[in-house]
């Protein structure tokens, strides 16, 4: 118990996990891969794994830490998001409540997985009993927006979101709605940034699927690197969410996690985190004590 374990969703996308495995591997003590049984997405759609994806697991796998979990994941009864947050609590549930339970999508890169391990470890008081003290971890997207010919455009400020909890009891995918704990780790999130043939494929089975602004699609297609500073809004749901874009002149990723090091502006300052983490303490002591109260009366 108290261990790191680290679950990854195998679908669609799964050739994405050759670079969001590799940078978790050797700080996991395991890792779980949660693969449908009938290879079918959220929506119903079915997919292939080649082969060949198999066999680098097993080349990558010089631990013996990796687990496969195959699960029936689709229930056609269930909406898309549903679908999701169902998987990934089966997935949880699997990894073994008492240990850390940190969930990573395909297409997430973090840049020191090492360091957010030795942040959370300084919790483990929290492992001792989960049900009665819960809790979740987040940490800070970078995301890309999409690939032009000669770099990226990314999402101009760093967006939180949570990739660890200690009981698993998720509200909507990854999500528990309980107390959160912020760190200043960051981490490269490809989201949207596909072809064209890609993303309209991710649209359709991702849990999203329903949510999706009706105006996104052709505003993404139109959006370049000579043109992106013109707009504004670019969120996929809710589009205010990602209000500016801005550009890094390469495509490669090790070349964009070295700029995510060292731009200041990508940075999460001291003051933010502590004002963040504050916030979460009293908001959830102020919870716990009206609660008390209430059941005294």
């Amino acid at each position: 118990m108290k261990k790191i374990h680290v679950g990854f969703l195998l679908s669609y996308d799964y050739e994405k996990l050759k670079m969001s495995i590799p940078p978790v591997y050797s700080a996991a003590d395991k890792i779980f891969i949660a693969e449908d049984i009938n290879k079918k997405t959220w929506s119903g759609n079915e997919f292939e794994v080649d082969d060949s994806f198999y066999e680098w697991l097993k080349e990558l796998d010089v631990d013996n830490k990796i687990e496969i979990y195959r699960d029936n994941f689709y229930i056609p009864e269930l909406t898309a998001i549903q679908n999701d947050t169902r998987e990934r609590h089966l997935l949880s549930l699997k990894m073994g409540i008492g240990n850390w339970l940190i969930q990573i999508d395909s297409d997430e890169y973090f840049i020191d997985f090492g360091s957010f391990v030795q942040n959370i470890k300084k919790y483990n008081h929290y492992l001792d009993n989960p049900e009665k003290n819960k809790v979740q971890f987040a940490c800070f997207w970078l995301i890309i927006y999409k690939y032009t010919d000669k770099g990226i455009l990314y999402v101009n400020k760093p967006m939180k979101s949570v990739f660890a909890t200690n009981y698993p009891n998720y509200k909507c995918a990854r999500r528990t709605n309980e107390r959160t704990i912020y760190f200043d780790n960051l981490v490269l999130h490809e989201s949207i940034a596909r072809t064209e043939e890609q993303l309209l494929y991710k649209l359709e089975n991702w849990g999203h699927s329903n949510e999706v602004d009706k105006n996104f699609l052709e505003k993404w297609k139109m959006i370049d690197d000579t043109n992106y500073s013109q707009f504004e809004n670019f969120y996929y749901v809710e589009p205010e969410r990602w209000k500016k874009l801005d550009y890094l002149p390469t495509r490669e990723i090790s070349e964009i996690k070295k700029i995510m090091v060292s731009e200041s502006k990508l940075k999460i300052s001291k003051i933010f985190l502590f004002s963040k983490n504050f916030g979460q303490w009293f908001k959830f002591i102020w919870k716990k004590s009206n609660s008390n109260f209430e059941h005294y009366f």
